[in-house]
């Protein structure tokens, strides 16, 4: 997908704010029974057409009205996922202002995930 510039510049602004995540590490933490939560920010449709097994959806347009309630331990390790990356950054820029801690980025986001053969669930 082609991003505007002003899109782009916006997500790097928030990267420079917030740390990401690769999907091995992610892998690792659930291996090690790890507490965390992952988090699709993406569409509802692009959820229900597939997800990250375990995964919780928040879509980017509600999770800042929706996370205290789902999540209110504010030190909770999240790691947010969209399709790239881009607005699971913007989403976890926003929770961090909010008071959260612990919130990653997964890198590469969805696609990632799928390229590495990681556990979904088909719509």
């Amino acid at each position: 997908m082609q991003h505007s510039p002003g899109f782009l510049a916006l997500v790097d602004d928030a990267l420079s704010r917030v740390r990401e995540i690769s999907v091995p590490e992610v892998l690792a933490k659930r291996a090690a029974h790890e507490p965390l939560t992952l988090v699709d920010v993406r569409e509802d449709r692009e959820w229900q057409a597939a997800h990250v097994q375990d995964a919780v959806h928040m879509g980017r347009g509600v999770i800042e009205r929706d996370i205290e309630q789902a999540v209110p331990d504010k030190n909770a390790p999240l790691v947010l996922y969209c399709g790239g990356g881009f607005r699971s950054a913007l989403a976890a820029d926003n929770l961090q202002r909010m008071g959260y801690t612990n919130v990653l980025s997964l890198a590469g986001g969805w696609r990632a995930w799928q390229a590495a053969g990681a556990p979904i669930v088909q719509g």
